[in-house]
């Protein structure tokens, strides 16, 4: 029940709630943006999302305009803006994926989706199963370091995330995910 229904409704009151709430923040931030770096505060990409059927993903902008499109793992290398290093290090780019909820394309939990370019991730997920889950804001692998972990690993935490799916599973996930985000950044 909870798969076929209820993770749709939950997504859909969560995200809009927190739109709601969050809305004077989205807006400081869509002006940062702008003040910087004349030019869109969002960025859209082509996502893999459910059966494999690609997407468009909204971010807040965090690089300056026409910028490369890479993987999340090869954008440390790429130039950020003041705002963009704010946004990026407190998760903030991620709000305007509430969107993506909203219209049905994304799920507040699930795999984060790929790249159309991350032939061997997407091949993997393919393999396992998990393009039959949405792909969510947080998910299992995001909470186990993500971004460092080899392609493998992540389609291991996503298929194990897709066979186990339920709602105590997403409420663990979510208070996970808090914990991380409540984190102090890394000083180096």
């Amino acid at each position: 029940m909870y798969r076929r229904h209820g993770k749709r409704l939950l997504d859909i009151v969560l995200a809009g709630g927190a739109l709601l709430v969050l809305s004077p923040v989205i807006l400081l931030i869509y002006l940062a943006i702008r003040l910087e770096d004349s030019g869109p505060a969002l960025f859209r990409q082509q996502r893999v999302g459910q059966f494999g059927n690609l997407f468009t993903v909204l971010k807040f902008r965090s690089m300056p305009v026409n910028t490369a499109n890479v993987p999340s793992a090869q954008a440390k290398t790429l130039t950020v803006t003041r705002t963009g290093a704010f946004i990026r290090r407190t998760n903030l780019d991620e709000l305007p994926q509430l969107l993506n909820i909203l219209r049905g394309d994304m799920s507040l939990v699930g795999p984060r989706p790929a790249l159309n370019s991350q032939r061997d991730l997407c091949a993997r997920r393919e393999a396992l199963g998990v393009f039959l889950c949405k792909p969510g804001l947080t998910g299992l692998a995001q909470i186990h370091a993500y971004d460092n972990m080899p392609d493998a690993e992540k389609v291991q935490w996503d298929a194990q995330y897709c066979a186990n799916l339920s709602l105590k599973i997403d409420i663990e996930i979510v208070l996970r995910t808090f914990g991380y985000l409540l984190k102090p950044p890394p000083t180096y």
